[in-house]
């Protein structure tokens, strides 16, 4: 489910009976990339690696983000066995569905069940995080002190760190204010790169990518954006599904630092060894 989206497959998790695996679970869900992401990922491959390949463009996009994804599932059963050998030890339980006896569909409660119980709960806390998030977006971008943008003092304060991850300062900062939404990473970094002030979404590949490009932008930088888009914090929607599920502060900021670590970690690895050998 997670997919899908990574909320819906927190609240999937409610079947596992064993307390101590259901959490391993919600902490490592966030590993698999859900619809928010695929685009971008998609985006970045076809951009950056299969640009060269003529009519097999598709297919080299297709294999690059199939990887990532094997990445996403390597980490997932890593980490999963890393938590459960240490702050989650525990004995392995055995799951048991039980078939429930066949009868015949009631559509009118499943549409009101999928609707009320599942649809309407994603986004209704999807909203309560998108509205104040898209205003303070647009302040951080119209605001300007000394004919520059807060959104500009931020990058910059982050650009020393973000190098070291093969990064610059608008990427990391597109990543921090797309926490309501990991749709809007790519727009708010090309709309700090052309100054519009407001988000940009544009569909040809190319312009997207003579615009990257234009920035700085190269092949360590797509491999690393690739990859902290796969492991790095859950959307604001995710960690509120988190707080629910676990009623616990503490495992939701626990969900909010492993996939950010590891992303930190893999990042730098992958400069380290690019400087090295490129």
């Amino acid at each position: 489910m997670g997919f899908g989206c990574n909320a819906a497959g927190v609240v999937g998790c409610r079947i596992i009976d064993s307390p101590r695996e259901k959490l391993i679970a919600i902490l490592t869900n966030v590993f698999v990339p859900c619809n928010g992401r695929f685009p971008f990922l998609i985006t970045i491959a076809t951009i950056f690696f299969a640009s060269n390949f003529g009519e097999a463009s598709s297919l080299i996009s297709t294999l690059i983000v199939l990887f990532v994804i094997l990445i996403g599932i390597f980490m997932t059963l890593l980490i999963s066995k890393i938590l459960s050998k240490t702050i989650l030890k525990g004995f392995p339980s055995t799951f048991i569905l039980e078939l429930p006896p066949y009868r015949k569909p009631q559509f009118g409660k499943i549409l009101i069940r999928s609707i009320f119980d599942r649809t309407l709960f994603v986004l209704g806390r999807a909203i309560s995080i998108a509205a104040p998030a898209g205003i303070i977006i647009w302040l951080f971008s119209n605001i300007n002190i000394y004919d520059m943008s807060l959104l500009t003092y931020i990058a910059n304060f982050l650009n020393p760190f973000a190098k070291l991850m093969g990064l610059d300062g608008y990427i990391l900062t597109a990543f921090i204010l797309g926490i309501p939404a990991n749709e809007i990473v790519l727009p708010i970094i090309l709309m700090s790169y052309m100054a519009t002030g407001t988000l940009v979404n544009l569909e040809d590949a190319s312009h997207i990518g003579t615009i990257l490009m234009q920035n700085g932008w190269n092949m360590l930088t797509a491999i690393n954006v690739m990859l902290f888009t796969l492991m790095h914090f859950p959307c604001g929607t995710t960690l509120l599904t988190i707080k629910k599920e676990t009623g616990s502060l503490k495992w939701t900021i626990v969900s909010f630092l492993i996939p950010t670590v590891c992303g930190i970690l893999t990042c730098m690895l992958t400069t380290f060894i690019w400087n090295i050998f490129v």
